[in-house]
């Protein structure tokens, strides 16, 4: 153990120089020549995320979500409820929430750079994606100007929620949330959102 930043002439051969590891950088258009194998590509400032094909349980609670935003924003005519869309910001940034909410001005929009407003993007968390979801890519969908955040946990049974960068809050019961400029609310009892669902 070293006291008073001692140094003895060995320290050069016990601890060598560390050497820089280089982290490869992507864009956009590289990514789309990445293998169509069921992994979900994305770009966060041209570094890349890898998460694997999602599970069935998974696929059930986003289309649970999709229906349920869908009967209250779509069918109106006041949004648009995507499957996999995705956030997109210069060269070197494409994130792909498993649902992306959007004003339905923007329903002719031929890519996805094209969309400059996001009411919401959700998350459906795995064990695979957790820590990306967490960590990188909800504080980077709220940089990149997404009004609203949902992780929501199968295993926890919760939804966090946030709007605001250091802001979650946790839902463990009625999911409550108020589209912009909708004037109604969109309810989503978790009971029902996870019942039947299995933990892959």
């Amino acid at each position: 153990m070293l006291r008073n930043a001692e140094w003895t002439p060995h320290m050069d051969r016990a601890y060598p120089m560390a050497m820089a590891i280089s982290v490869p950088r992507y864009t956009i258009e590289e990514l789309q020549h990445f293998p169509d194998d069921g992994n979900r590509y994305e770009l966060l400032d041209g570094l890349l995320l890898v998460t694997p094909s999602p599970g069935v349980s998974h696929e059930v609670v986003v289309a649970r979500l999709a229906a349920t935003l869908a009967a209250v924003v779509q069918a109106t005519g006041d949004a648009c409820v995507v499957c996999h869309g995705a956030v997109v910001q210069a060269r070197d940034t494409q994130l792909e929430p498993d649902l992306l909410v959007f004003p339905s001005r923007f329903a002719g929009a031929a890519k996805w750079q094209e969309i400059t407003e996001r009411w919401l993007a959700v998350e459906v968390v795995s064990r695979s994606s957790r820590i990306y979801d967490r960590e990188f890519k909800r504080d980077a969908y709220l940089a990149l100007g997404v009004q609203e955040v949902w992780l929501v946990d199968r295993h926890a049974q919760t939804v966090e929620v946030s709007r605001a960068r250091g802001v979650h809050v946790m839902v463990d019961d009625v999911l409550r949330w108020w589209p912009p400029g909708v004037g109604r609310v969109v309810e989503i009892p978790l009971a029902e959102l996870f019942a039947g669902t299995a933990l892959e």
